[in-house]
């Protein structure tokens, strides 16, 4: 069964995501920001509670701006999704989920070391550039169930 429903459309959605963000960080970097993605679809909490699809995960405005830069900025996101990347989608999308972004809800590739929270969010681990962070204790249920 899958962590969230989706169609073949997300499956290309999150692969040219992925790509995008964490193409430098290899096919592991590419899988944790899947993680990511899959997490904000199943969380009904903080700034997820109106994203239940892939689709609304990659499209999200907030503060006037899309959640993903790639989105904002094109290049990579708006290129074909390949099938090593869409292999990688499907498998996030199904089971696949592991530390640092297991729970993680946010990543972001700091100029400098991790901070210790970001947005009051505990930091939970870093893969090459990128630092994750998951809910705080006790606020976000749902991202541990799905």
């Amino acid at each position: 069964m899958a962590r969230v429903a989706y169609r073949s459309a997300d499956v290309d959605l999150m692969a040219r995501m992925m790509r995008a963000e964490a193409e430098g960080e290899g096919k592991q970097g590419m899988l944790y920001v899947g993680n990511v993605i899959v997490n904000r679809a199943v969380a009904n909490c903080s700034d997820f509670t109106d994203v239940r699809s892939i689709e609304d995960v990659i499209f999200q405005v907030q503060g006037g701006n899309y959640s993903f830069e790639a989105v904002q900025k094109g290049n990579v996101f708006y290129q074909r999704s390949r099938e090593s990347e869409r292999r990688l989608a499907e498998m996030n999308l199904k089971y696949w989920r592991d530390h640092p972004a297991k729970y993680a809800l946010w990543y972001f590739n700091p100029y400098g070391p991790c901070p210790p929270t970001w947005y009051n969010q505990p930091f939970t681990g870093q893969f090459k550039l990128h630092c994750f962070y998951e809910p705080a204790a006790g606020t976000c249920e749902s991202v541990y169930l799905g």
